[in-house]
């Protein structure tokens, strides 16, 4: 499905939008939810992610396919490894398979896992036969993907002697690895994470609890590219969300202070108010702990007319797509300066935004929804529009009631 979006009237923007449980979150608590049936859960994600998990842990078949999935093709490597007397093929569709696996298979071996590659080394589908692990340690690259970190972190407790990881070299994505050993806490598993040492207790069980899921922080980055890109005076309140979140992407309330967006925080909801006009100084922001809201972010800039220099982005080449090239491609057809190496980006100041240019989406939801924002700008088309659903399911209604024409095409 390919659309059409724009603004058919400038006017301020007042809304409330309520979105959907932080699929990374939502992944980790239904790996531990398989591990510890004690364990409920609220709020949880509706992402095409979080679907194609759950049917996942639930099939008992031996081809285990997760589609785009890259966190459940992450996790559930490590789960179906520990699994005892299971055997799986573990695949997805053709972009999953040319994207690596090699670093978590090879701990995993370490530790005494039996996985093999069906196809090509290094890449899905992999074979897993299930077994007892006796190993507790094992080390890492600590500058990987942290869904690599976090896999392992999630079958820790269940190990016979719970599980001592070694993180080699710079650190990367430090919150998604605090997340998750946030979660092993709330639940009742003993962490400690001191330098590059990370140690897990093991645990049998755990008490009957349920967890609230905190809506997604990456999916409201693009509600702050809007009220970025609104009059003053608009506003937009989001909700499930809390100040003191788990969610690396949190850092978009501070980040977005250059764009004029003030956010205030309530019990359960945030708001999102345009208070002042965008700084026009060059904004200048390592995204190593954040990468996922870089596209957003590079969108803004480019919307508002702000020169940028991004860094730490080093695991967006591994995503649904090298977004790196893809946000140079897109954002070069739209008419901006930009440049990008393995790890960083550059945009210059515009002189203006081509119109109904057709932006390409590659697979990748968020390429689809960073661009999104332009409409209150230029009309501008998407194709293949429904590649959103992978992690925020009514993101084109939630577009609609905040003011955006979307028309098929």
């Amino acid at each position: 499905m390919d659309i059409l979006l724009n603004v058919l009237k400038n006017s301020k923007i007042n809304e409330e939008i309520t979105i959907s449980g932080s699929k990374s979150e939502s992944n980790r608590l239904l790996i531990l939810q398989n591990l510890f049936p004690e364990i409920t859960i609220n709020n949880l994600s509706d992402s095409d992610d979080s679907v194609h998990m759950q049917h996942a842990l639930s099939t008992d078949k031996e081809i285990v396919d997760i589609g785009h999935a890259g966190t459940a093709m992450r996790f559930l490597t490590s789960y179906f490894a520990v699994k005892e007397n299971r055997e799986v093929v573990l695949t997805g569709s053709e972009r999953m398979q040319n994207r690596p696996i090699e670093i978590l298979v090879n701990a995993l071996k370490d530790l005494g896992a039996d996985i093999s590659y069906e196809d090509k080394v290094g890449y899905p589908p992999i074979r897993i036969k299930g077994k007892k692990i006796i190993k507790d340690k094992v080390a890492i690259n600590g500058n990987v993907s942290s869904q690599y970190i976090s896999s392992l972190l999630l079958i820790a407790s269940k190990l016979e002697k719970g599980l001592e990881i070694e993180l080699v070299g710079k650190i990367t994505s430090i919150p998604y690895i605090k997340m998750t050993l946030t979660l092993l806490n709330q639940i009742g598993i003993e962490t400690s994470f001191e330098g590059n040492l990370i140690k897990v207790l093991p645990k049998t069980t755990v008490d009957k609890q349920t967890v609230v899921v905190e809506s997604d922080w990456s999916s409201a980055s693009y509600f702050y590219s809007i009220v970025a890109s609104s009059q003053i005076g608009s506003s937009i309140q989001l909700s499930a969300y809390k100040q003191e979140s788990l969610q690396g992407d949190s850092c978009l309330a501070e980040i977005y202070k250059h764009f004029g967006v003030a956010t205030s925080f309530s019990d359960n909801s945030i708001t999102l108010s345009k208070e002042k006009v965008s700084s026009k100084e060059v904004l200048e922001i390592d995204l190593k702990n954040a990468p996922d809201i870089a596209q957003t972010i590079a969108v803004t800039c480019f919307s508002e007319n702000i020169a940028c220099n991004l860094t730490g982005l080093h695991t967006l080449k591994i995503k649904e797509t090298d977004r790196l090239e893809a946000l140079k491609e897109e954002l070069t057809n739209l008419g901006a300066s930009i440049s990008v190496t393995n790890e960083t980006l550059h945009l210059e100041e515009r002189s203006s935004i081509k119109e109904n240019i057709a932006i390409k989406t590659y697979n990748d939801h968020r390429m689809a929804m960073a661009f999104a924002p332009l409409a209150l700008k230029v009309p501008i088309k998407i194709l293949d529009a429904e590649v959103v659903t992978k992690s925020y399911q009514k993101f084109w209604k939630d577009m609609q009631q905040i003011g955006i024409k979307v028309e098929e095409l």
